[in-house]
């Protein structure tokens, strides 16, 4: 969707309409044309409706959530061609209670977001209308966070979570870490998710929300959630970051930098793996109460142009920045900069509110294709608790899953794969019965086999399965001294696949260098593994590392037809 960037921007008189009504002469602010199709919507005036009309403004609704997969946005005082006409505050009251009927005709909510006083003394008001879907509980998004060792970024999220400030000394970090020697170092070294809610105002529902408040208590109360994925900041797990990022495909990530250090050590790193991984990102520089930020911002603006072209960045400093921001936050070429410090509380408050406007990843178009297919769960966790058997954690990266569903996991050693059985499903720590195309769960398996390993799928048993050794893809190199040769290996992450793989082949050329794509055929080292055609992949050696795409596989040993089809 096109942003709002000149609702509240004085200066915007780029799109004024000398032949417009009289009654727009006192004022020169518009917005683009409505766009037909999307989550937002104009409207000038809506007083009392006809019941007709009241039905057709409830239809129209609906679909607009649909198109915003749960969230809409309403432009009220505005008409359709984009001129801000506004209203008095008479008309605006009930335009606004107008809106309000509709949304609770649907069991939606609205939460204004912004009003602005034109020039002729009329108001234009910028709602939010949010309504969970019949089949979910709440809206979901997951947020990667990044960032280098030290800067701040578990004791960030402690404090979005758990809802109370910093001592200084890391007090908040410590309900994040999940191993001792991570509290004994501080620093993270496996994945943690946490959980933060919005209710349907817009408060924060965190651990702080209500006395002895528990995960399940969090999820009933919010109508979006906001997973996180907290992730290893020190080299020496650069591949369990890498692995987050591409196994649980989260919609955002979240870069964290100490205004204290700046942007060093492996921040350069992860900001290109985000990038080369499309996923979009923001920036939040933490520790503001011990250093000024002036001097790295200053940096910022280089490092943004590093890691790709047209970045700019908007430093958000009020209210209008964090509804610009957030508009704008999928279209990859705006970059929003937080300043925040976690324990005086400066720019959390900003930071919360973008949080709760920041819009989910993925198209209603096509989550209902996904969810159309046959289900496909990404294993990246597993272990044996107690008498309860064998548990997978992992991302469901299409289709539908329920309790009781006969399935097959693997590929095993030989290729091959094992029917098992669903036994119980939970999500965000809370028992469900169904899991549906996006979201990430823990599934109790039954009749389970004993070689289970991370990056394994769980599939139908319709399904003709096969672990591939063989794919052929088509790469562009990020980094490397020299040039990449046949016989080069490298650590190779496709979704929650992490293994080593050695290039065969070279199509076209006996080599690779830098800023070149061409296609290369690989070959997995140790086990077969199952991947789809259309699959992004990093591989990553040392320094050198490079990105691309699967373009055809080969189940088991068999790498005829790649020969053939040079």
């Amino acid at each position: 969707m096109d942003s709002f960037f000149n609702l509240f921007d004085p200066s915007c008189d780029s799109c004024h309409n000398g032949n417009t009504i009289d009654s727009l002469a006192h004022h020169d602010y518009c917005l683009p044309p409505e766009p037909q199709a999307g989550n937002i919507e104009y409207k000038l005036k809506i007083v009392n409706p006809s019941k007709q009309r009241f039905e057709h403004l409830v239809t129209q609704m609906k679909w607009r959530l649909r198109e915003g997969q749960g969230e809409a946005i309403y432009e009220i005082g505005v008409e359709d061609n984009g001129v801000l006409t506004g209203l008095s505050n008479n008309d605006m009251k009930d335009s606004l209670q107008t809106l309000k009927q509709m949304a609770v005709k649907l069991g939606a909510t609205t939460t204004t977001l912004r009003e602005r006083i034109l020039d002729n003394g009329r108001c234009v008001t910028e709602v939010l209308v949010r309504k969970v879907p019949d089949d979910q509980d709440n809206i979901e998004i997951r947020i990667a966070v990044l960032g280098n060792a030290d800067a701040g970024k578990s004791t960030l999220l402690g404090v979005l979570t758990q809802g109370s400030l910093d001592n200084g000394r890391g007090k908040a970090r410590l309900n994040m870490f999940r191993h001792l020697h991570e509290i004994q170092s501080g620093r993270t070294s496996s994945i943690s998710h946490e959980i933060l809610g919005f209710n349907s105002e817009g408060t924060p529902v965190n651990y702080s929300y209500s006395e002895l408040m528990t995960a399940e208590e969090i999820c009933d109360a919010s109508t979006k959630l906001v997973t996180f994925l907290d992730l290893a900041g020190h080299k020496k797990y650069i591949h369990t970051t890498i692995q987050g990022l591409s196994g649980y495909s989260p919609h955002h990530a979240m870069l964290v930098i100490s205004s204290a250090a700046g942007a060093v050590g492996m921040t350069r790193e992860h900001l290109t793996i985000a990038t080369a991984l499309n996923v979009p990102f923001f920036i939040v520089i933490t520790k503001i109460d011990l250093v000024d930020s002036c001097k790295t911002l200053e940096s910022l603006e280089t490092l943004l142009k590093c890691v790709g072209s047209r970045r700019v960045p908007l430093l958000v400093k009020n209210l209008d920045d964090v509804i610009t921001a957030g508009a704008n936050q999928l279209k990859g070429n705006v970059v929003p900069i937080f300043c925040v410090s976690s324990v005086n509380g400066e720019g959390l408050d900003l930071l919360l509110k973008f949080l709760h406007v920041l819009p989910p990843g993925v198209s209603a178009k096509e989550c209902d294709r996904l969810e159309q297919e046959s289900p496909e769960f990404q294993v990246d966790e597993n272990f044996r608790a107690g008498d309860v058997g064998q548990v997978l954690g992992g991302l469901l990266v299409k289709g539908i899953l329920a309790e009781g569903n006969q399935m097959q996991v693997g590929p095993l050693k030989d290729g091959t794969f094992k029917p098992v059985t669903i036994k119980s499903i939970q999500r965000n720590r809370v028992p469900c019965r169904m899991v549906r195309a996006g979201q990430s769960a823990a599934i109790c398996l039954e009749d389970s086999p004993e070689s289970i390993r991370n990056g394994m799928v769980l599939l139908s048993r319709d399904v003709k399965a096969s672990g591939s050794l063989f794919f052929q893809a088509s790469v562009s190199v990020i980094y490397h001294e020299t040039v990449i040769c046949p016989g080069f290996e490298s650590t190779v992450h496709i979704g929650n696949i992490r293994q080593t793989a050695v290039i065969i082949a070279i199509f076209e050329s006996s080599y690779l260098q830098v800023n070149e794509r061409k296609s290369v055929l690989f070959k997995f080292k140790n086990c077969p593994e199952h991947v789809r055609v259309g699959q992004r992949l990093l591989f990553r050696s040392g320094m050198s590392k490079g990105a691309g795409e699967i373009t055809q596989f080969k189940e088991r040993n068999n790498r005829t037809s790649f020969l053939l089809r040079r």
